[in-house]
């Protein structure tokens, strides 16, 4: 059995979902999330379940069979500890992740194990994008007023664009790890995406919308994309991806939007500089065939 720890954001269990369903298709084992964190996390709930996901919940006798042990088990967890420094990953069954760059051994995991970390990066399930793009579809269809945007995307030489600003702003932790992009980031990847491309629409997803329209002067069609909100981020996942190409924040929201779409001539642009941190390596994290600005 294959056991994933959600946590964060719709992104961020995405990532999540991806790693651990490719681990689960390579050993041909059974794939369980494990949402109990939720319980005690207060910016973010489960958000998967708008998807056609294998959505199997792990019970508590099942996370409990791979937990890692607490700190106050001091035997134990010196146990774990060398255990987690000194076997390969095939051989644990509790993988944490050890940092931002990919890591090749979790392509190598042949058993049963327990995943925690974020898992940033499409090396980790890029063998079956298809599968995770198939996955990643929603249940439902549109309603009326996002079938009504997704025509105008679909007849569109449509470009997402997308803003965070939300806990970026307002969460001084959060702030001081990622930061927020500036406009002059938005002008140079417009200008790009015009350079390379003929009538742009822009179609603006933010957080902020009342902000992005205050501040976004472009001199070309936009339209913002607002009447999602918060609650139906999947929707405007949806619309995003179906865009031809993007300008994407540092955010593991708008990577989706961009990534989902499996169009090959898409245009990404990305900001080169993801985290305010620059000891955060991110280079795994950006695909190598997106713009970097």
């Amino acid at each position: 059995m294959i056991i994933v720890r959600l946590i964060g954001g719709l992104g961020n269990q995405m990532f999540q979902y991806a790693t651990a369903r490719a681990v689960a298709y390579r050993t041909n084992m059974p794939l369980k999330l494990d949402v109990t964190a939720f319980a005690n996390y207060e910016l973010h709930s489960y958000c998967l379940g708008c998807f056609n996901i294998i959505e199997n919940f792990a019970t508590e006798t099942e996370v409990s069979r791979f937990r890692r042990p607490r700190r106050r088990q001091i035997v134990a967890f010196t146990t774990y500890e060398i255990k987690r420094h000194l076997l390969p990953w095939r051989r644990q069954k509790f993988v944490e992740e050890r940092g931002l760059s990919f890591d090749p051994g979790i392509l190598r995991i042949g058993g049963g194990v327990y995943l925690a970390g974020y898992w940033q990066s499409e090396k980790y399930f890029a063998d079956v994008a298809e599968l995770i793009r198939q996955e990643f579809t929603l249940k439902s269809g549109p309603d009326k007023l996002n079938r009504q945007v997704l025509d105008e995307i679909e007849a569109a030489n449509s470009v997402s664009l997308h803003i965070r600003r939300g806990d970026y702003i307002s969460d001084p932790v959060t702030n001081q790890v990622h930061g927020v992009l500036g406009l002059d980031y938005y002008s140079r990847a417009v200008n790009y995406i015009a350079s390379k491309t003929a009538q742009p629409h822009f179609f603006v997803f933010s957080d902020d919308i009342a902000w992005a329209k205050e501040n976004l002067r472009l001199p070309f069609p936009l339209s913002f994309v607002e009447h999602n909100g918060q609650d139906k981020e999947c929707e405007d996942l949806r619309l995003m991806c179906h865009c031809k190409h993007h300008i994407t924040a540092n955010s593991s929201f708008s990577w989706w939007g961009a990534w989902l779409n499996a169009n090959p001539d898409k245009i990404v642009i990305s900001p080169e500089k993801w985290f305010n941190d620059p000891s955060l390596d991110t280079k795994d994290l950006i695909p190598e065939y997106w713009v970097k600005i």
